[in-house]
């Protein structure tokens, strides 16, 4: 038995939640949804974990004021040290306040880079990696649901009849 992949394509995001709600409850797995927009409440009808990116953003943002710490130290303190309004200039923690304000922003510029850039690594969406879209019309109006034989326990027929009891536009079969 070859391994298919079965997306029916809908244009409209509550009758595509209506119908995950069918399949999922008929115990079938969706493996992806490609739309123009998120569709909000999706999610957990189709078994999405919560993501872990807010915890790479603060290490990343972590990294980033652990660096400007080290660069004010070295800059000011060690290399160059400087008498700018009478500041002492011996040691980090006399200088403090003066460096906060920039300490928050390299903070806030490495976690928002270091989340964006594993966001398009993750979803492999920087430039040159191949883009995974089944039907070019879930760019601009219609939402596709993915679901594949492979994941589930119910072959390609059943699963197409399942997706004829929900108001679906089209159903497109593929060989895996």
């Amino acid at each position: 038995m070859a391994n298919k992949v079965v997306y029916a394509v809908y244009d409209d995001p509550e009758v595509l939640k209506g119908a995950a709600r069918t399949l999922v409850g008929a115990g079938v797995k969706v493996r992806d949804v490609f739309s123009p927009f998120p569709v909000h409440g999706l999610d957990p009808i189709i078994g999405v974990k919560r993501t872990r990116l807010a915890i790479a953003s603060f290490m990343y943002g972590m990294t980033g004021l652990a660096l400007s710490m080290l660069g004010f130290w070295y800059f000011m303190i060690y290399d160059w040290p400087m008498n700018i309004g009478g500041k002492p200039s011996f040691t980090l923690y006399q200088n403090l306040p003066a460096f906060i304000p920039v300490a928050f922003e390299f903070t806030v510029f490495c976690a928002a880079h270091g989340m964006a850039i594993t966001y398009l690594i993750r979803n492999k969406t920087l430039p040159g990696m191949p883009a995974r879209n089944p039907d070019p019309r879930s760019t601009d109006d219609k939402f596709i649901m993915e679901v594949r034989t492979e994941d589930n326990h119910l072959g390609a027929e059943a699963i197409v009849g399942l997706l004829r009891g929900t108001p679906v536009l089209e159903i497109n079969e593929r060989e895996r």
